[in-house]
């Protein structure tokens, strides 16, 4: 009781000083009066004291911006040495409503409920976490430093995931350019003009650009894993695999490489993966997995692949997966392998035939004839290919339709060439008549 009654007289004292330095205007003393009175507190150990004086000073009459901020910012040192969880989450929750709404105090709100999250996050309270991240909108914080402000989103994105909330990491992960990744560090660190704001240096526990690239692209994935987007992903495998660490370390390069292979495979042939392909075969490193460069070899050349023969060299490699970095390929992956192959098969069949029967179609593909098809018409609906299906007569014509206007010219092109013919030969016939004639008259 007697070590409780120094400790109020103590601050008692201190309040008088801040009141007075306060009234006068003396920012650097309001605030050392108000910095001392939290040490007092916390060298007391007295939390619940702590909370009341936070508040309490906070709210005072004309109290100063500087010396709120000092407040906050030393309170928040107090946070990893509190004797249990409950007065943690109790000082948090106190700077947090004394920040909340004050702008010269938003990153340290925004750092206090990170830490709050994490908390709820270790409860297992996944949900509570991620709806108290999205209270704050980091991008719109001048003072912020950059990888802080894209640690905070990535931070926002993997709680919705974690949550299952695919809609809100999408839109969360748009405020966050690509483009920023490629931005050269160095070039940054400029010297702030008169008027600026002062960017503030990110907080310890903040990772590098590199690496927070690495961290987006492995979110993206888990987001593109949801709906099957197989282009996609190979895409951030591929962005991925370009980060210099990845690039010089075999370890963790050839598990990448692996994944993109794979990925193009599975990916629905367009010309975007037509280039990935082509880029991707031209890489010197997949001389080092010789199989994946077999892989794509077979589906970018024009000839029918058979699946049996496919899945039986490729099935270790492709079961395999799960054991590499990034894990299993996905639930339908064979199966979407097996439809790429079918529709690869069908595209080639279309180069080497304008007209072929459906049975023979069939015999080709590996499949029956309701099967052929089937994926037949579905490629035709994703207009992948061109082409007419004579049910009655059971032939495919894989020719496209001309309009009246191709017709025309094309019929215009051939009375061209037939009246130039006609004319040649005239010339020749006149030319050889008059040969003979001359060799007569001789």
């Amino acid at each position: 009781m007697e070590g409780d009654g120094k400790l109020e007289a103590q601050i008692e004292a201190l309040l008088n000083v801040e009141k007075q330095m306060r009234q006068a205007g003396d920012v650097a003393a309001t605030r050392k009066a108000a910095t001392d009175i939290l040490q007092l507190c916390f060298e007391a150990r007295a939390w619940k004291t702590l909370n009341e004086q936070i508040v309490l000073l906070s709210k005072r009459r004309g109290q100063l911006k500087q010396a709120v901020q000092a407040m906050v910012q030393q309170a928040m040192q107090y946070i990893d040495q509190t004797p249990d969880l409950d007065t943690k989450i109790e000082l948090i929750k106190t700077l947090n409503s004394v920040s909340a709404g004050k702008i010269y105090v938003e990153i340290e709100r925004a750092r206090l409920i990170k830490k709050l999250a994490k908390i709820k996050e270790e409860q297992k309270l996944i949900g509570e976490a991620a709806d108290l991240m999205q209270e704050v909108a980091v991008e719109t914080f001048g003072a912020m430093a950059k990888t802080e402000k894209i640690a905070f989103i990535l931070e926002q994105v993997r709680l919705c995931l974690d949550h299952k909330d695919y809609v809100r990491a999408q839109i969360l992960s748009r405020k966050i350019n690509p483009r920023v990744f490629e931005a050269d560090p160095s070039k940054e660190k400029k010297k702030a003009k008169e008027g600026e704001n002062v960017v503030e240096e990110p907080a310890a526990d903040i990772p590098s650009l590199l690496e927070l690239k690495q961290i987006y692209y492995q979110l993206m994935i888990r987001y593109y894993s949801h709906s099957n987007d197989y282009l996609e992903i190979c895409r951030c495998y591929k962005a991925i695999y370009e980060i210099p660490s990845v690039k010089e370390d075999p370890a963790q390069w050839i598990p990448v490489l692996r994944k993109i292979c794979w990925y193009l495979v599975l990916s629905p042939h367009d010309s975007m993966q037509s280039s990935l392909h082509n880029s991707t075969l031209e890489d010197k490193n997949l001389s080092e997995i010789p199989h994946f460069r077999l892989l794509l070899k077979q589906l970018i050349t024009m000839e029918v692949i058979q699946w049996t023969a496919l899945w039986n060299t490729f099935k270790d490699e492709f079961e395999n997966e799960k054991n590499m970095p990034g894990g299993t390929l996905g639930d339908k992956a064979a199966e979407d392998l097996k439809l790429r192959v079918i529709e690869h098969n069908i595209l080639v069949v279309s180069k080497y035939y304008s007209r072929i029967t459906l049975k023979r179609l069939a015999v080709l593909l590996c499949l029956d004839i309701q099967e052929a098809e089937k994926y037949l018409s579905e490629m035709v609906v994703s207009k992948a290919l061109v082409a007419k299906i004579d049910r009655p007569m059971g032939i495919v014509c894989f020719q496209p339709p001309k309009d009246s206007n191709d017709i025309l010219n094309s019929w215009a092109s051939n009375l061209e060439k037939l009246l130039d013919l006609v004319e040649k030969s005239c010339h020749q016939i006149h030319k050889e008549t008059m040969v003979h004639k001359a060799a007569l008259k001789a």
